[in-house]
């Protein structure tokens, strides 16, 4: 076996051939793992004043937006081609205004037991909640930005604990 090879096997989600592929969980044990992820979705000051008003042009910006993200966690499996299906015991999704940026801080929250880790359908959550907000508000301002979409924290699984440093 040549190095490349022999990296290439040792990456989970590499076959001995380089390809792609979904990672075996089944010998792993199924125990609660939780993630929390987050975004920010920054705007103009009329337009946050728009939204907090509940004057923006397609409805309850807010949410739509929650459910959004509440759905496409539900998704994940079927977005990100080599997550596996899990089943999500609870998602919580949370925007919050933030007058400093002007824009929302959206936090989710996915709790399941399984074999596997949530962490991208956290992810998934807090961007589709993002790109929701920025679709129910565009028609107030077109250069609405989506910022730092990141992993705050997991918990569970092998790898144990993970806390953002910041």
């Amino acid at each position: 076996m040549t190095q490349d090879s022999a990296q290439k096997s040792s990456l989970s989600h590499l076959n001995s051939q380089g390809q792609a592929q979904m990672v075996d969980v089944s010998s792993k044990p199924a125990t609660r793992r939780q993630a929390v992820a987050g975004a920010q979705v920054r705007m103009q000051r009329a337009t946050f004043q728009a939204i907090e008003t509940g004057n923006a042009p397609k409805g309850d910006v807010l949410a739509t937006a929650r459910l959004a993200g509440i759905m496409a966690a539900k998704q994940t499996a079927n977005l990100i081609p080599l997550c596996h299906p899990l089943p999500l015991h609870q998602v919580e999704v949370h925007i919050q205004p933030d007058a400093q940026l002007p824009g929302y801080q959206i936090q989710a929250s996915v709790t399941t037991k399984a074999e596997t880790g949530v962490e991208m359908e956290a992810l998934t959550a807090v961007s589709v909640a993002a790109l929701t907000l920025y679709d129910m508000a565009k028609a107030l301002e077109k250069s609405i930005q989506i910022e730092s979409i990141r992993l705050l924290s997991k918990t569970g699984g092998k790898s144990g604990e993970y806390q953002s440093p910041s």
